[in-house]
């Protein structure tokens, strides 16, 4: 419980420290405020999460951030995914025997679509 008030106060700070930002940070970060916002309300797992479900598809992470707006993109849907307990399984296995092993990630699509280009 200790743990879940302590995560919610740095949450709340790290949500103060966004609205202080001005616009010319915002802009260097290439986030609008809202976005921002919305990224430190998301799990801080996600980073993770994206550039090891891109491992499974053969896409290196130089490629994944290559693109900044897809990047963000693939992030946000990340973020927003509805089915965290099959990623968590499909990532512990550590492979992908085909892309319908990820039917259920919101990023596969463009995953597929990264693992052909490279």
């Amino acid at each position: 419980m200790f743990d879940r008030i302590k995560t919610l106060f740095q949450r709340w700070h790290e949500i103060k420290e966004a609205d202080a930002l001005t616009d010319y940070d915002l802009h260097d970060l290439g986030l609008s405020r809202d976005q921002l916002r919305a990224f430190v309300r998301m799990p801080t797992d996600l980073q993770d999460r994206l550039t090891a479900m891109a491992a499974l598809f053969g896409v290196p992470e130089d490629e994944l951030r290559h693109d900044h707006g897809r990047w963000i993109e693939m992030l946000t849907s990340c973020g927003h995914c509805a089915d965290r307990r099959a990623c968590s399984e499909l990532l512990a296995r550590g492979r992908l025997d085909s892309p319908a092993d990820a039917r259920f990630c919101p990023n596969r699509h463009e995953l597929e679509a990264l693992s052909h280009a490279a």
